[in-house]
């Protein structure tokens, strides 16, 4: 039987993202992701809650996220759960899981020299998605 990890959020940037380059000068881009999910519990009270993802672009894709994407930016992510973990600066074993992004799509904003600007449905698909 074949296996499945497939992970698709809409949410919006919790942080502008942060470009770095690999020892090999391979791109990569990090950031957070909320989502947002609202409930009413068993006694009728309205309920909300976020969630932050930790999001991983890597190659071209992550120069175009660094590009043109911007906290409070609603976009599309598509991709697959990873989980590593790292030694802390105590010394302590650390532990995270990321979404591994395959695909994006921005879905309301762009970065301009005035700050955040209103997308239109033509700027994202001339933009390559």
């Amino acid at each position: 039987m074949r296996s499945l990890n497939k992970v698709m959020l809409i949410g919006h940037l919790a942080a502008d993202p942060e470009l770095r380059q690999t020892k090999n000068e391979n791109p990569v881009a990090t950031f957070s992701l909320a989502t947002n999910r609202d409930w009413i519990t068993g006694s009728g009270d309205a309920k909300k809650a976020t969630d932050f993802h930790r999001i991983v672009v890597w190659g071209k894709p992550a120069e175009t996220v660094s590009k043109y994407c911007v906290k409070g930016m609603a976009v599309y992510v598509e991709g697959r759960l990873t989980n590593r973990s790292y030694e802390g600066k105590d010394g302590s074993k650390k532990f995270i899981t990321e979404v591994v992004c395959s695909s994006f799509n921005m879905l309301s904003y762009k970065k301009s020299a005035e700050g955040v600007e209103q997308l239109e449905v033509k700027d994202i698909e001339e933009s390559g998605k």
